[in-house]
């Protein structure tokens, strides 16, 4: 028993370090940082949760923003830490580096065994075997390479997602302040146009203006009231956009907002270099560039599973048998003496003979095994085909975004212009003439 441990102690430690080798774990918290950091890039905040992990700081950190009111940036923030959506976008990056993980594992061994009884007698036979699929060494560095140019589009991806998300918040944000601001000029509107219809009325007493005038008062003042309760509506319906964008429960009339409007800015913009900027930051066309890489790696893993399986691996067998005869002294006798026509002794092995045959008997066979699918009739030339047809398409769809970035952001940079010349109109010309009509009536 002594003799026997070490023995077993090493083949113990040999199954114990296979085990090991075969254990992968998924952490993820890398490319969460990276996601996190693409984000802080383009927006300069990034998310604060633990997509993995429940954040028992988060509740008062929301209380904590929440309080003496909303400015646009710790919209941002909140959206960023207490939106659900948020959260979902990042595991799906940890989702992303599980498929990794899954791309540079070898397959599992395979083992076989085989028991079969004689019919005619004898020992049984017995047969195992154990294989190892060698198609890995060359099949899961382009899997790999796949897999992880796979985890850059998500890692950008899903930032790109979280960047929306942020500039929703923020629209959502000043959309509210243009609301409310709507709508208090909506209410306003009523008291002017009721006061105006007050002193039509009164006009109308004293004989110096006629009924058709005060019916027309009385219009403004209803098309007034009809303003301001759609006025309403949208204020609220603001309100709650941005509620639900922040992740918030409570009622949206309740949450705060400290910022106003901000002012028309008169300088002119560099379109080109907005164009420039874009076509090099963008984290849509970083993601479709990323794509072109991805589709190239598909195309060498294509071809790496041309031979799909190939298993090398140690086959034993023991033989069987039959049982020796028993020996018959009197029947063997018996032969030999009607052959001979006298008494003969029989032929009878010695144990040492029959030792000795036992000896040369081959009990099992050992060697190893080789088994390979031959590309004859499926030499993986579709999904090749196919491979290669995805990376021309990303190439294509790359080109197709950059020329449209490019008119995109000559289109956003005119509609700015636009709005910042319209708001400089109103407070320069429109907003005094109203004034001054206001206090000439």
């Amino acid at each position: 028993m002594s003799k026997l441990w070490p023995s077993r102690a090493r083949y113990l430690a040999l199954l114990l370090s296979v085990i090991v080798i075969g254990c992968a774990t998924v952490d993820a918290r890398r490319d969460y940082e990276q996601t996190r950091g693409e984000v802080e890039r383009a927006i300069g905040y990034s998310p604060a949760c633990d997509p993995e992990a429940e954040d028992e700081l988060v509740d008062r950190t929301v209380d904590a923003l929440l309080q003496g009111g909303l400015t646009s940036d710790e919209a941002v923030k909140l959206a960023l830490l207490n939106n659900p959506r948020a959260r979902s976008i990042l595991l799906q990056v940890g989702m992303a580096r599980a498929d990794v993980v899954q791309a540079g594992l070898w397959s599992n061994p395979t083992i076989g065994f085989s028991f079969n009884l004689p019919t005619g007698g004898g020992s049984n036979q017995f047969g195992m075997n154990l294989a190892q699929n060698i198609a890995d060494l060359w099949m899961i560095p382009s899997r790999s390479r796949a897999a992880n140019q796979d985890l850059k589009i998500t890692t950008l991806t899903a930032a790109q997602e979280l960047v929306s998300l942020a500039v929703d918040t923020k629209v959502a944000y000043y959309n509210t302040l243009a609301a409310d601001s709507e709508l208090a000029i909506t209410q306003d509107n009523v008291s002017l146009t009721q006061e105006l219809l007050r002193i039509t009325s009164a006009r109308l007493e004293a004989g110096t203006v006629g009924a058709l005038d005060v019916n027309l008062a009385k219009g403004q003042a209803l098309r007034a009231e009809v303003a301001a309760r759609s006025a309403r509506l949208e204020s609220a319906s603001s309100r709650r956009t941005l509620a639900a964008l922040l992740g918030l429960t409570t009622l949206a009339q309740e949450i705060a907002l400290c910022e106003t409007l901000p002012n028309p800015v008169e300088d002119d913009l560099p379109v080109d270099h907005f164009v420039e900027v874009a076509l090099e930051s963008r984290l849509d066309v970083r993601t479709a560039r990323n794509s072109v890489d991805a589709a190239a790696a598909r195309i060498e893993y294509e071809l790496a599973k041309v031979f799909p399986s190939v298993e090398i691996g140690l086959e034993a067998e023991h033989q069987s048998h039959r049982a020796q005869s028993g020996r018959k002294l009197l029947a063997n006798a018996a032969r030999s003496t009607i052959a001979n026509g006298q008494l003969t002794a029989p032929d009878i092995e010695s144990r040492g003979q029959r030792r000795i045959e036992d000896s040369q008997r081959i009990d099992a066979i050992l060697g190893p095994s080789l088994s390979l699918t031959l590309p004859i009739f499926d030499q993986n030339q579709a999904q090749i085909a196919k491979a290669q047809m995805s990376y021309l398409e990303s190439k294509a769809l790359l080109d197709g975004l950059q020329r449209s970035i490019v008119q995109h952001t000559r289109e956003a940079a005119d509609r700015l212009a636009t709005a910042w010349n319209v708001a400089t109109l109103y407070q320069s010309e429109v907003l005094p003439q109203v004034r001054e009509t206001l206090e000439l009536s």
